[in-house]
Formats: C-alpha cells, structure tokens, sequence
C-alpha cells in the first residue's frame, strides 16, 4: 500500500518538473532527469519486492 502511494508521488513530481515556464526552461533536463532516475530505482525497487 505504502509502496503504490509512494510511486504515485514521485509520479506527480515529474509530470511537475517539466520545466514549462520560461524562467525554468533555462534549467534544461535535470529536475526530470533527475526524478526519472528515482522513479526508475523505485520501480526496480518494487519488481524485486523490496519495497
């Protein structure tokens, strides 16, 4: 339960770092990198049951 909760969340913080506004356009990838990194982890994280 805490696990689908938790993927959720990280989900919605990378639909919400997408750099959209044109100040953060100059920020390039790197919050979406980034939380794509940690979602992936948390997916394999999730699929070996660890989590």
């Amino acid at each position: 339960m805490l696990s689908t909760i938790l993927l959720i969340v990280v989900i919605l913080l990378l639909i919400g770092a997408f750099p959209a506004w044109p100040y953060s356009r100059t920020w390039g990838y790197a919050p979406t990198g980034t939380l794509g990194v940690v979602l992936i982890v948390l997916i394999v994280l999730l699929l070996m049951g660890t989590i």
